[in-house]
């Protein structure tokens, strides 16, 4: 076994203790203090500790409510599919599930992987989307990871990959599944198709992220597959801190819905999690059913046989030629060096 690929995510506690939950909260807040400013040092540990302190107790009612997150036993599941799909292309590769808020952290799974004798390296982050504090983030990390064990290693990236056409087949089918269970139809005007997209602060966006443009391209993409002229995006904001995040919230997005159904489409995430088990299943669909709106979410294809096949497309070449590109994909504008398929081709 030659190629360890390590497939990279945010994470979430599976146990909704507080000192879990704390300590997992104040890793995602101290990574993104800039967001605030250059606060001095000693005040950088306190502001962590004042906002872990305060999103903790609705994050651990969230995650007791959907009997604590399902996201690591569904990531394991996806890697366990990913390795058996590259040996069916006749590749030795061992996959492994790293996050960066949460246990396995990415540091000790790079520390597995290299007493496991694996000689070259594969970050794959699992969001579809390109953004700077998930994917970019993370193929940090994960690079910081492997100096601080001065581990000498070649590795390689993978960036963003919303673009292969299964991943739009996959996600039009779950919308059609769903709509065909509710016995409504997507074409029907009462009807009303609406993407729901965790949010990023401006302040990315503003800097040179294309994220949003990445949003708004998947969700043309997908809505066009089913033949869905006129839709809707909402941003799933976290607003802990006194920052601009993307627009329009999805809250107000249900607010000034004119339908009798909406059909919700949780397109950029992989795995079900809080954010669409809690916030979406019971939040947002409150806010539904309070405007009198029939709510249906689409269940994430987290399991979909053709999720496995997608990542060993953008993984595959880089094993057989690791010093070339992905079939397909060319150097990630988010991240120089890795390879993106949102950076090559147009949508199809």
């Amino acid at each position: 076994m030659d190629t360890g690929i390590i497939l990279l995510n945010f994470g979430e506690p599976e146990d909704p203790t507080p000192e879990v939950v704390v300590a997992y909260l104040e890793r995602i807040f101290r990574t993104n203090m800039s967001l605030e400013g250059n606060l001095p040092p000693e005040r950088v540990q306190a502001r962590v500790k004042q906002l872990a302190e305060e999103r903790a107790p609705g994050l651990i009612e969230e995650l007791k409510s959907i009997g604590g997150s399902p996201l690591h036993r569904q990531a394991v599941a996806q890697a366990e599919a990913l390795e058996a799909e590259l040996g069916r292309r006749g590749h030795d590769a061992r996959c492994y599930v790293a996050y960066q808020f949460t246990e396995p952290l990415i540091a000790d799974v790079v520390r597995q992987a290299r007493e496991d004798g694996v000689s070259r390296v594969i970050g794959l982050p699992v969001y579809p989307l390109a953004g700077p504090s998930t994917t970019v983030a993370a193929l940090e990390d994960l690079r910081r990871a492997v100096a601080e064990a001065a581990w000498d290693v070649e590795i390689r990236e993978v960036g963003g990959w919303h673009r292969h056409p299964d991943f739009t087949a996959m996600w039009a089918d779950a919308v059609r599944e769903t709509a065909s269970r509710a016995g409504v139809d997507l074409l029907d005007p009462r009807v009303r198709l609406v993407f729901a997209v965790h949010g990023t602060p401006m302040k990315y966006i503003e800097a040179g992220s294309r994220y949003v443009e990445y949003a708004e391209e998947v969700c043309a993409t997908v809505a066009a597959a089913l033949g869905v002229d006129s839709y809707d995006i909402g941003y799933q904001n976290h607003t802990n801190r006194p920052v601009a995040w993307t627009q329009p919230d999805v809250e107000a997005v249900i607010a000034g819905v004119d339908a009798d159904h909406v059909v919700v489409v949780p397109i950029a995430y992989m795995r079900e999690q809080s954010e669409t088990l809690a916030e979406l299943d019971h939040d947002l669909r409150e806010d539904a059913e309070s405007r009198g709106l029939h709510f249906h979410r689409v269940p994430i294809p987290h399991d979909d046989p053709r999720l496995a096949g997608v990542l060993a497309d953008v993984v595959a070449p880089l094993l057989a030629d690791p010093h070339g590109d992905a079939s397909g994909m060319a150097e990630c504008e988010c991240r120089p060096g890795a390879s993106c398929m949102a950076g090559a081709v147009p949508a199809r």
